[in-house]
């Protein structure tokens, strides 16, 4: 069965006026429903990949070619962020959440500090993600064009609780070429209950 653009869970301007209504519909309507086509293209020309899930053709991209990589990882990356974000949200984190965030980084400033850093340093485009990794711990990392921690090709693994696009369609609009910028604004459309359940998932 292939792959459906997922519909965004609120309205095209209810992030604003921290990410504009343009950009988002042009974001969902246009680049990741282009995504979605392209990755259904790439799975029909092989045979042994139909009827795999997102996250299992996400396992096996370091044998994988280019079209399914970049597609597969935009696919499920802008699903994610979609629901990472969300309107009349913002502020900190708490409870489980927070309680890691300041045994790792010491307090929420310094982990979104590090995460903005990785965000703007992040050459070319790309995302910023905050993952559990492999020994169950909160880490920042940062992957190139559509690639997520998840990818057995991703040089920091783990499970994603937050990522954020820092790819210019992401923000141009608003933000023009000020990646500083959209990244420090970008927090006051976290959505923190999203992340909690995340990282109480990825805890097990």
């Amino acid at each position: 069965m292939a792959f459906e653009l997922p519909p965004l869970p609120y309205a095209y301007d209810a992030l604003e006026p921290t990410i504009d209504k343009e950009t988002m519909t042009l974001h969902h309507d246009k680049h990741h429903a282009a995504y979605t086509n392209k990755l259904n293209e790439a799975v029909s020309e092989d045979a042994s990949l139909e009827g795999k899930s997102i996250e299992q053709l996400l396992g096996q991209m370091s044998n994988a070619p280019a079209k399914l990589r970049n597609n597969g990882g935009g696919f499920w990356n802008h699903d994610f962020f979609w629901k990472t974000m969300g309107p009349n949200a913002g502020g900190a984190p708490t409870g489980a959440l927070a309680e890691a965030i300041d045994a790792k980084f010491g307090s929420f400033d310094a982990l979104k500090e590090q995460f903005n850093t990785a965000g703007a340093n992040q050459f070319g485009s790309g995302w910023a993600w905050l993952i559990v990794n492999g020994s169950g711990e909160l880490e920042i990392t940062s992957t190139p064009n559509q690639d997520n921690p998840l990818m057995d090709v991703a040089p920091v693994k783990g499970t994603p609780i937050l990522g954020n696009d820092v790819w210019e369609h992401a923000y141009y609009v608003t933000y023009r070429n000020d990646r500083p910028g959209y990244l420090k604004a970008w927090w006051n459309v976290v959505n923190w209950d999203v992340v909690s359940e995340r990282y109480a998932a990825a805890k097990g």
